[in-house]
C-alpha cells in the first residue's frame, strides 16, 4: 500500500510540475528596424586581421539568415551592430614526449552589443561573447591549422550574433565577467 502511495505521489509532482512550464516572453526585434548595418569590428589583440574576417563572417550570416536586409552603411540602417575583440588566447593543452605541443584550446571573447538608431538605445550587450574551439596541431593525424579552427569560431560567433539579434534575449550568454581579469 505505501508503495502504491508513494507512486501516486511521485506521478502526481511530476505531472503538476510538467503542467505549466515557465516561458519567458519572447523578445523580437522591433518592427521599425528593417535594415541593419555590422559597423567593422574594433581588434584589441595583437593578431593582425582579425576584425576584418570576423565582420565579413557576420554580414554574411546575416545575408544568409534573410529576415532582415544589410545596410552598406549607417546612414541607411534602423539597427547597428558593433563590437570589439577584447582576448585571443592560443593555450597548449598536451605535449608529446620532446615537450612539443600537440593540442590546443583556441579561446577568443568579443563584447558585442546591438543599437537601436531610431529610439538611440542599446537593445542588447554581450561583453563577453566566449568562442572556444580545441583542435590538434596541423602536423598531425587529423589536425588543423589555427586559420581554419578560427573560421570555426567565427561561424559559431556569427550565428551566436544573428540568433540573438533575431530572436531576442537569452539566446546565447558570455562569460561571468569576474573570470576575465583586464
Amino acid at each position: 500500500m505505501k508503495r502504491l502511495m508513494l507512486f501516486f505521489f511521485c506521478a502526481l509532482v511530476l505531472v503538476a510540475g510538467c503542467a505549466s512550464p515557465y516561458k519567458p516572453a519572447p523578445q523580437i526585434l522591433p518592427s521599425h528596424i528593417r535594415k541593419i548595418y555590422v559597423r567593422p569590428f574594433v581588434n584589441n589583440t595583437p593578431q593582425y586581421g582579425l576584425e576584418e574576417k570576423l565582420t565579413l563572417r557576420l554580414v554574411d550570416e546575416f545575408v544568409r539568415d534573410g529576415r532582415i536586409a544589410v545596410a552598406s552603411n549607417e546612414e541607411e540602417a534602423d539597427g547597428i551592430v558593433a563590437g570589439e575583440i577584447n582576448r585571443y588566447i592560443l593555450q597548449p593543452l598536451t605535449y608529446d614526449a620532446n615537450m612539443v605541443a600537440e593540442q590546443y584550446k583556441l579561446w577568443i571573447i568579443l563584447g558585442v552589443h546591438f543599437i537601436d538608431k531610431a529610439n538611440n538605445v542599446t537593445l542588447w550587450s554581450e561583453p563577453n561573447l566566449q568562442g572556444i574551439q580545441i583542435f590538434t596541431e596541423a602536423t598531425r593525424p587529423g589536425g588543423r591549422p589555427e586559420e581554419e579552427v578560427r573560421e570555426v569560431i567565427w561561424d559559431n560567433m556569427s550565428r551566436d550574433i544573428v540568433k540573438r539579434t533575431m530572436s531576442g534575449f537569452g539566446s546565447i550568454s558570455g562569460a561571468s565577467e569576474k573570470k576575465i581579469p583586464r
